[in-house]
């Protein structure tokens, strides 16, 4: 097997360099809480494939399920021969996502299709053009996506011009604005009504916690009433769940920590244990004002990929990987923040379930945002700790919070080793 360094010198005649890797080393196996390189050195999986792998990787019930399917047949086209996959698929989509009331659902290949479908959704139901976004949100890298996304680099530099009609208020981010849910919500409904007007509106699309923004927490009672106002304006309201959905955050999508019922739902990344998959689900009467052939796409709901979705959603039932997810939640946040304490520079443990994060900032400095960020240090973290074998990603508007995203099966020794790399990173980084 050719070594990291050699792969790296292919690498590097044939793929695009916008197309980067968090670690130089490249995978050879992964399983549970780990995953090895080709060089045979193995790493404590904090990243989860960006929150994707969350049964595993290799989960067995898995892979039964994708060699079944690929042995019976590969594809067909949904919109061309249809089959038994795709309606469950569906089916499990309508019994898992908050709210009780008719559902449909439309399968797509990547959460950016499934944002943008679910835009398309919403202006075609209200008749209307305005989508409301938030600061620090992140939606996808397409063009509309990239108009609903945030951050410039290096997401949206050089690539515009981007659809128009978006328009972005502010979001509840405790550490920065301090303001109450309701105190920050009021402002940003007062945005939205005094820059685009409720009956222009569209939809309001937001993820109830932030992802590569930073995983942002909204102060209590900030969701519930800009879903509250939406409702009022006749507008669609739109939970972005690709990265909170299927466990995640301790329950199966980050909503119902609220008693949220989006009228829409997107998602994507953990639902089929790493094979291309994606979703929008929502009220019967929305998702059905859409003309046949409207929605669809050669691969959407590929069956192998159905095929995995449905072996996933049956592993986190039958090991209660909600459960799971505040279990790692339990064991995490108090060793988060015991660093906290012995750190200045860690300004905030943040999070739900497996989805925690610290906010690195430079100690005893602040502007009229806040803490100061410290992206320098963030950086030199994240880089001593995959030297010391651990993987995990940054992420923030600021570039300035470290994530934890393990897969939601690893053990309790993986996680343990985990949090003392980190540590470790800290103490001789920070």
């Amino acid at each position: 097997m050719p070594s990291s360094a050699e792969l790296h010198e292919r690498r590097s005649a044939v793929v695009a360099r916008g197309v980067s890797s968090m670690i130089p080393s490249y995978v050879s196996s992964a399983s549970g809480g780990t995953m090895t390189d080709v060089d045979g050195r193995e790493w404590v999986d904090f990243a989860a494939g960006i929150a994707v792998t969350n049964v595993g990787n290799a989960a067995p019930r898995v892979v039964e399920a994708v060699r079944a399917q690929v042995e019976r047949f590969t594809h067909t086209c949904f919109m061309i021969a249809p089959y038994e996959q795709y309606v469950a698929v569906c089916e499990e989509l309508a019994a898992l996502t908050p709210g009780d009331f008719e559902k449909r659902s439309a399968l797509f290949n990547s959460g950016a299709e499934a944002v943008e479908n679910a835009v398309k959704i919403a202006r075609h139901a209200t008749g209307r053009p305005a989508i409301v976004v938030f600061d620090h949100a992140y939606h996808g890298r397409t063009n509309l996506t990239l108009a609903l996304t945030a951050k410039v680099m290096p997401y949206k530099q050089g690539f515009g011009p981007f659809a128009g009609e978006i328009y972005r208020v502010s979001m509840s981010y405790p550490l920065r604005d301090g303001r109450s849910g309701p105190q920050a919500a009021a402002y940003a409904i007062g945005q939205i009504e005094k820059m685009v007007g409720g009956a222009n509106v569209a939809a309001v699309l937001i993820e109830p916690v932030q992802g590569e923004g930073g995983f942002v927490v909204p102060a209590e009672g900030f969701l519930p009433a800009i879903a509250a106002w939406t409702k009022a304006a006749g507008a669609v309201f739109i939970a972005d769940e690709i990265q909170t959905g299927f466990c995640r955050t301790g329950s199966w999508f980050a909503s119902e920590h609220e008693g949220l019922e989006p009228d829409l739902i997107t998602t994507a990344k953990g639902i089929a244990g790493g094979l291309p998959l994606a979703a929008v689900t929502g009220r019967a009467e929305i998702m059905d004002s859409v003309h046949p052939g409207g929605l669809g796409g050669t691969y959407g709901g590929n069956p192998i990929a159905c095929a995995a979705a449905l072996a996933s959603i049956e592993t986190m039932r039958e090991l209660d990987l909600a459960a799971a997810a505040r279990r790692i939640e339990a064991v995490a946040r108090p060793r988060l923040e015991a660093l906290a304490a012995k750190h200045p520079s860690i300004a905030e443990v943040r999070g739900r379930g497996a989805m925690l994060a610290v906010e690195v900032v430079i100690p005893g400095e602040d502007d009229a945002a806040g803490p100061v960020p410290d992206p320098v240090t963030t950086a030199a973290v994240a880089k001593t700790a995959h030297e010391l074998g651990l993987l995990l990603l940054t992420c923030g508007t600021y570039g300035n919070v470290i994530r934890l995203l393990p897969p939601l099966i690893i053990s309790d020794e993986e996680l343990d080793r985990g949090l003392t790399l980190l540590e470790q990173a800290f103490s001789t980084t920070a």
